[in-house]
């Protein structure tokens, strides 16, 4: 309502004091007060009420105006039952900081007015709510919101004067309102993010709440459209995955229509973010395509025609075919039959993004297949960069999980591990099926560290496990047999477990004592089960040379 309205109300009696130049500001809302500095409960817009108790002389006034002024209240209303006349030196304070002032006559209660602004606000407010509500129904019946969900977030920000934005479960800021307020600051993104990932693990229903700052922060999932929040057997299949929806406000006491309000907003998002899914389907099948012919052992040329279909879709406009790297993530969780695969490719094409990227769909630019649990990227690089310096070029591991890690750690919540592994760059398709397995042992070098979120670099590994990829197949097949098969044949027929014990034992660097403990075994069990190797084998488990031969053939194998 604008202040005029109350002019217009002979019951409220009120008699304008100043401020005929500013009778049409809007009032939000109305507050009672006699402190001398009310600022901490005033969010801008309110009607004042006050009788006055906080003025013990005219300096007080000046003071007390400018704290409502600085606030951003719509007006001040001073109630004549205390002193009879408004005093002089109040009327001069709110003009001279432009606040409009009213009498209240004494035989006016304050709750009068409370209740009167109070009925014709929420009256107002339930009358624009219900018109955006049923705009963006429209919308949502229409297609996919027109520019993405910034048109969505901006439409919030003007109708209900509610800042949001979209955030990727990595923390990575998709879309945001540009009216209504600042800038939701960067350091916040990861922050939200976590919380929200916390929030879904514990099963608690969505909107959750966090407050940083003096501010408070409502979080809405943003779920595949036409998936209910039950339609997954277990959180932990998507929960990776989901973006989600950051409002500046507290929405535990909002109305159910202004919650159906923006749960039809995560809807039309969640549409949005179908569509983009849908663009990433023919990189993943390039992706797919290219790891298998990898896998199975197509030519060289086979593969490079394949490269050379996906490199437009992937650097269109790119004049010379660039080099390529492979990364390779992992998402493991402890307990259950989790699909992790899909889950794994989202996250991963999440994670290569960069996080200060801009524009409407920067993971354009990245292929991304899985396989069971695992999930391959076949990410272009320019050939100029990698020329530069081939051992530096392109991603580094450890940059990759810098700024995602503390949402990511959230969300896999105690249980559930993510690991990532990085080639070297490679220029041709000869070199990606070794670019392949140093990414897959890269990963593996990450998951034999501690923590949730580890990543590990072509840099980081032995030079043997380096050249491991380049052994030809059979040179391969017949060593491992020559050391593995009598020990695996052994182990069917008995069920001795010596392939395990062998593992462990190379692990523990042949300490009898930290091997027993780990496989729960007598340290005679161990040596029976060692002297069986060797036996088996015509090795000696106390040479090195011999420990070596098994550590490559369990490597290869």
């Amino acid at each position: 309502m604008r202040l005029r309205a109350l002019l217009d109300t002979d019951a409220l009696g009120l008699k304008l004091l100043g401020g005929e130049d500013e009778l049409d500001r809007t009032v939000r809302g109305v507050m009672t007060t006699d402190l001398r500095d009310p600022s901490r409960y005033l969010s801008g817009g309110e009607l004042v009420l006050t009788g006055l108790a906080w003025r013990r002389n005219a300096a007080d006034s000046d003071p007390f105006v400018r704290i409502l002024a600085q606030a951003g209240v719509a007006a001040l209303a001073a109630g004549e039952a205390e002193l009879g006349d408004i005093p002089d030196d109040l009327v001069v304070a709110c003009a001279r900081h432009r606040l409009p002032l009213f009498a209240v006559h004494e035989s006016v209660a304050f709750a009068t007015v409370t209740e009167h602004v109070v009925r014709q606000v929420s009256g107002e407010r339930a009358g624009d709510l219900a018109a955006v509500v049923d705009r963006h129904r429209r919308m949502m019946t229409s297609g996919p919101a027109g520019g993405g969900p910034d048109v969505v977030l901006d439409l919030l920000g003007s109708d209900l004067d509610l800042r949001a934005w979209v955030l990727s479960p990595t923390g990575r800021l998709i879309a945001g309102s540009k009216v209504g307020g600042p800038a939701l600051p960067a350091d916040l993104y990861p922050k939200l993010a976590a919380e929200h990932l916390t929030a879904a693990r514990s099963g608690r229903r969505g909107p959750h709440r966090m407050t940083l700052g003096s501010t408070t922060y409502s979080l809405f999932p943003i779920r595949s459209s036409g998936r209910s929040p039950r339609a997954s057997r277990d959180v932990r299949e998507t929960v990776l995955s989901d973006w989600l929806l950051a409002v500046a406000a507290d929405a535990s006491d909002w109305p159910e229509e202004r919650l159906d309000l923006l749960q039809g907003v995560t809807q039309l998002i969640a549409v949005e973010r179908d569509r983009r899914d849908a663009a990433r389907t023919v990189r993943r099948r390039l992706a797919q395509e290219v790891l298998e012919l990898v896998q199975t052992g197509a030519a060289p040329a086979e593969i490079a025609a394949r490269l050379r279909v996906a490199a437009p879709v992937l650097l269109p406009g790119l004049g010379s075919a660039p080099h390529w790297q492979v990364v390779v993530a992992r998402v493991e969780w402890e307990e259950g039959d989790i699909e992790a695969g899909p889950v794994t490719q989202a996250l991963l094409e999440e994670i290569l993004v960069d996080p200060l990227a801009t524009g409407p769909e920067p993971s354009d630019r990245i292929a991304v297949a899985h396989s069971g649990d695992e999930a391959i990227a076949l990410v272009p690089l320019p050939a100029v960069s990698a020329e530069h310096d081939g051992s530096e070029a392109g991603i580094l591991a450890d940059a990759l999980l810098e700024s995602v890690r503390e949402p990511l750690a959230a969300g896999l919540d105690g249980d559930g591990r993510v690991t990532l592994g990085v080639s070297a760059a490679v220029h041709s398709a000869e070199g990606l099926r070794g670019a392949l397995e140093e990414a897959r042992h890269a990963r593996r070098v990450a998951a034999a560290r501690p923590g949730r979120v580890c990543a590990a670099g072509h840099q980081e590994l032995a030079s043997h496990v380096l050249l491991l990829p380049f052994v030809p197949d059979d040179v391969r097949r017949a060593f491992t047999a020559r050391l593995l098969d009598p020990l695996r044949d052994y182990d069917r027929r008995h069920r001795a477990e010596l392939i395990p014990t062998l593992e462990a034992f190379l692990d523990c660097d042949g300490s009898w004592t930290r091997c027993a403990t780990r496989l729960h075994l007598h340290v005679n069990t161990l040596r029976y089960r060692v002297g069986r190797i060797e036996q088996l084998t015509s090795r000696d488990l106390s040479r090195l040379e011999d420990k070596l031969d098994f550590f490559l053939a369990l490597r290869m194998s």
